[in-house]
């Protein structure tokens, strides 16, 4: 099965085509890399492109999957509704990845692990991973972040997280951020375990509030 996959959650993103199957063999073809702030213009003729370049339209795609959060609240937009359109049009499942969850797997450490991400403000996306035990993605400040997380090997590919979590005493392994790729695989298996979502019940898991709806609580 042909697959797509999105990622626009962060300042740079990127698309990856796989074919995935049979089993839970993904073979990943290319990954394109997106530029940041510039999403929404590049997003679906890369799309056509990438299609274009194997030979394949957009009729061969099977599945998809895209990374539904936390991170940049247009940039989430930006992908979310490209994915939603091509899985109604062709009526194909999708899987949300939450890049948390791809953070996390990223390692293969056993034990309990907390994967992290740089929220901006002093703030860190957070989640914990003990075998299929997981925790709920929080927002934390630095502080709350670092008093939760001793026992636990912290994964993050934020080298600011990484270096405050070791001046703390804290066990740290650093990853590479998640791309694509990481994003169609962990898709795949979502696909396989029946863990797919429709077009309409997909959506961005933000974490933190937007600024439009912090100001409006306040002002009301």
């Amino acid at each position: 099965m042909l697959l797509l996959a999105v990622d626009t959650s962060g300042k740079q993103g990127s698309i990856a085509l796989a074919r995935c199957g049979p089993g839970d063999v993904c073979e990943v073809i290319k990954v394109v890399p997106l530029t940041g702030g510039t999403f929404s213009a590049q997003l679906v003729p890369q799309i056509a492109a990438l299609l274009s370049q194997h030979g394949f339209s957009k009729r061969d795609l099977g599945a998809f999957a895209v990374a539904s959060g936390p991170g940049s609240f247009t940039g989430l937009r930006v992908g979310l509704a490209a994915i939603k359109a091509l899985a109604e049009i062709l009526e194909k499942p999708i899987a949300a990845v939450s890049l948390l969850e791809a953070v996390a797997a990223a390692t293969n450490s056993p034990g309990k692990i907390i994967a992290s991400l740089d929220a901006g403000r002093g703030e860190l996306y957070a989640a914990a991973y003990d075998g299929a035990n997981t925790s709920n993605e929080r927002l934390l400040t630095r502080e709350e972040f670092l008093a939760s997380a001793r026992g636990a090997l912290i994964i993050t590919p934020d080298s600011g997280i990484a270096e405050a979590a070791r001046a703390a005493g804290l066990q740290v392994q650093e990853v590479e951020r998640p791309r694509s790729d990481a994003i169609a695989r962990l898709g795949w298996k979502k696909i396989l375990a029946g863990e797919s979502i429709s077009a309409e019940a997909l959506d961005a898991n933000y974490v933190r509030r937007s600024d439009a709806e912090i100001f409006s609580k306040r002002s009301s």
